[in-house]
């Protein structure tokens, strides 16, 4: 049992027992402190803050999500708050101070060192969603004339105020980034032996102004501990450390999510308990509404065709399993293609094979539910009306003709739409799967009567 339990330091609150809550917090991960603190009251969490250690406050206050740190700050003293954030890492530190209103940064930054303000500054001056914002300044920085040892004492020295020391940044007078060394490359060489000489010269890095998801991306594909990240003239401004790229393909993963289910939003992750029902409502009525305005295209097609319908009555059970295949083959190809592009497995230029292997794959998808729903009809429609003239075996091989045809044209536009709009610099997760759900709906009739009305020559 996690030995931080919510009954517990609630019974510590009722007795005001704040050194037994201290020790409890400091017995603790601050994560697993942060999570069960974020459900008691900011109030309540601000007389557990007030006493923790610094170190153990700023640790567990990081790990509080954003909106619970702003809701914090409001309740804490200017001075408590410029020596929470002191002590916070760089990046976690931006972050809370672009989201606070105007007016309290303006109260909270003089409170606060010379170097931090500097520091807050730089980190928040760079354009949201990009590698500089996301980058932090905490990072270890070595001189090639060093040798071993000296690197290492340097390390040693440094160690309480960095993110990472297991990779060192090498930089010249300038800090235009040289190269980097492990603290194992480090330890196992002769003392005497220069940092310019072992260190890796074929450095992995990104630029201050890149997608911050391009760079979590190169974190994952080399398995790097720290991304660093230079400005235009090479110098070396931060690093993207691995627990950070990880928050980054997380809420990528799930903004692309909620984007290709057509909610809009901020899509922050953990934040569905915080959004109240209202925002839920605003995120997604557009999109709701909007295609079921669209749907109504879909039964002007029926009712134009109900003639059809009252004269084949058994062609009415199969518009179901049509919408149904073309949807799921569509959704199933706009899915991968997405997928592959957000990871750069594809681009536009892939356009012919990947419409080729679509093809092959939806033909195959729509022969086997092309048989299925003949058989159905062989098999079950016996006892349907059936106008004179015309058997079974015609029916059946009309409808299983267009849901084969409904099947190919579904997949080939999930594999398109993606493409198009990634060709047009927009977000494929947007565009695809509203419109595709329009476009398969609204084709799918069409193509299912017009296919019946051909082949039964009516």
């Amino acid at each position: 049992m996690n030995p931080f339990d919510a009954d517990v330091l609630r019974d510590l609150l009722a007795r005001a027992d704040y050194p037994a809550i201290a020790a409890l917090c400091a017995g603790s991960h601050p994560a697993t402190a942060a999570d069960v603190l974020e459900g008691f009251s900011p109030e309540q969490v601000r007389d557990i803050l007030r006493h923790l250690e610094d170190q153990l406050r700023a640790d567990i206050f990081t790990r509080f999500s954003l909106d619970f740190q702003v809701d914090m700050i409001t309740l804490l003293k200017r001075r408590e708050v410029a020596r929470l954030m002191t002590d916070m890492p760089p990046d976690d530190r931006a972050d809370l101070f672009k989201s606070l209103p105007e007016d309290r940064r303006q109260v909270i930054l003089p409170a606060m060192a010379q170097a931090e303000r500097e520091d807050i500054r730089r980190l928040t001056a760079y354009e949201e969603g990009t590698a500089g914002a996301v980058m932090t300044s905490d990072y270890a920085s070595l001189h090639p004339d060093l040798t071993a040892y000296e690197a290492i004492e340097r390390l040693r020295e440094i160690a309480p105020d960095r993110e990472t020391i297991y990779t060192a940044f090498v930089v010249d007078g300038n800090r235009r980034l040289l190269g980097h060394v492990s603290l194992k490359d480090l330890i196992v060489a002769r003392r005497e032996k220069l940092v310019g000489e072992m260190m890796e010269t074929e450095v992995i890095s990104a630029r201050v102004c890149d997608d911050r998801e391009d760079a979590a991306r190169k974190i994952q594909k080399y398995d790097l501990i720290a991304l660093p990240v230079v400005d235009g003239s090479d110098a070396l401004v931060g690093i993207v450390t691995h627990d950070d790229a990880l928050d980054i393909i997380t809420q990528e993963h799930t903004e692309d999510m909620e984007k290709f289910m057509a909610i809009a939003g901020s899509h922050d992750t953990g934040a569905y308990l915080r959004t109240s029902s209202l925002e839920h409502f605003r995120n997604r009525v557009f999109w709701v509404t909007g295609l079921a305005v669209l749907g109504l295209v879909s039964g002007f097609v029926i009712q134009s065709f109900q003639g059809l319908l009252l004269q084949f009555a058994i062609l009415a059970a199969f518009i179901p399993m049509l919408a149904g295949a073309g949807g799921n083959t569509g959704s199933q190809a706009a899915t991968l293609v997405i997928r592959a592009l957000s990871l750069k497995e594809l681009s536009y230029r892939d356009v012919g094979m990947i419409l080729w292997k679509e093809f092959r794959v939806a033909l195959m998808l729509g022969v086997l539910l092309g048989l299925v729903a003949y058989s159905r009809v062989m098999l079950i429609g016996d006892g349907a009306s059936i106008p004179e003239g015309f058997t079974l075996h015609q029916i059946g091989s009309a409808i299983a003709l267009a849901l084969a045809l409904q099947v190919v044209t579904s997949t080939l536009a999930g594999a398109m739409l993606p493409l198009g709009a990634s060709r047009l610099r927009l977000d494929p997760a947007v565009v695809a799967s509203p419109v595709l759900a329009s476009f398969v709906d609204i084709t799918g009739v069409v193509i299912y009567f017009v296919t019946v009305k051909l082949v039964l020559g009516i």
